[in-house]
């Protein structure tokens, strides 16, 4: 029997424990910082990430607004050891679909009105 090798998470490996995900900052286009990842949320059928449930404001974690954003609009940038998030500040704003917190669960159909909004492919189709 085989054991498996230890690796540390260099930024070429292709895979990242979720873990690691919670927390990770978020960019604009233009590099400057707007937020972190708080949760992933992940389709149990098929397990893919649907989903980030994003913080954005707030000082110290209070005051913090929290939506969720497609996980095809994020984009993971080794030169900002973060994601860069392919939406405005105004998208983001004026989205069908936002938290009071981080673990609030949506309902289905939000979730949907949310990836049509981003003009996504919604995970449960």
């Amino acid at each position: 029997m085989q054991t498996a090798k230890h690796i540390s998470y260099a930024e070429n490996y292709p895979l990242i424990a979720s873990d690691r995900v919670e927390g990770t900052a978020v960019y604009n286009d233009h590099g400057e910082h707007v937020g972190r990842i708080e949760r992933v949320m992940i389709d149990k059928r098929s397990g893919r990430v649907a989903y980030a449930i994003m913080s954005f404001g707030g000082f110290l974690g209070l005051g913090s607004e929290h939506y969720p954003v497609p996980w095809t609009k994020l984009n993971y940038k080794t030169s900002l050891s973060g994601y860069q998030l392919d939406v405005t500040e105004k998208e983001l704003k004026n989205s069908p679909l936002k938290l009071d917190n981080d673990e609030d669960m949506p309902k289905m159909e939000e979730e949907r009105a949310m990836f049509t909004y981003y003009g996504a492919p919604f995970y449960g189709s």
